[in-house]
């Protein structure tokens, strides 16, 4: 019997998380803190805004900064404006993983999209839009 949809989109997602895992781990990232360094991409930020775009708190994302200090990759300087705020900034060690980073994210494109003709890409993401769309009112109405 053929594999159907949801097998095959259960297989996506299995695939998709262990190469992130494993990439993740080969740079000695945990997927929160590969996050907050993608969050980074635009430039120096508070911790605050970290946590808003990691929807988190701010006390997690100490405990990330904190981990990604020690680890090199960021650092943390007084608010020009606001000295009870910090702004989290890339180091050089941090810059070099972040470009790997987007580097890697190219090329999984191009790994999953490569040689598709923009008519099945946009097809592709259409359907995947509307099956997101059900997905998410589906847990949100499921876990609120």
């Amino acid at each position: 019997m053929e594999p159907g949809p949801v097998d095959r989109v259960l297989e996506l997602v299995s695939l998709l998380n262990r190469d992130m895992r494993l990439s993740f781990e080969r740079d000695g990232l945990t997927e929160a803190r590969a996050h907050l360094l993608w969050v980074l991409q635009g430039g120096p930020v508070t911790q605050r805004e970290i946590a808003d775009a990691l929807r988190v708190t701010p006390r997690n994302v100490t405990g990330l900064v904190d981990g990604l200090v020690a680890s090199g990759h960021v650092r943390r300087q007084v608010h020009p404006a606001d000295r009870r705020a910090y702004l989290v900034t890339l180091t050089d060690a941090g810059s070099t993983l972040l470009a790997a980073m987007v580097s890697g994210y190219a090329e999984m494109h191009d790994v999953l999209f490569g040689g598709l003709s923009e008519r099945r890409l946009h097809d592709f993401g259409r359907t995947l839009d509307e099956v997101v769309a059900r997905l998410r009112a589906r847990v949100e109405e499921e876990w609120g």
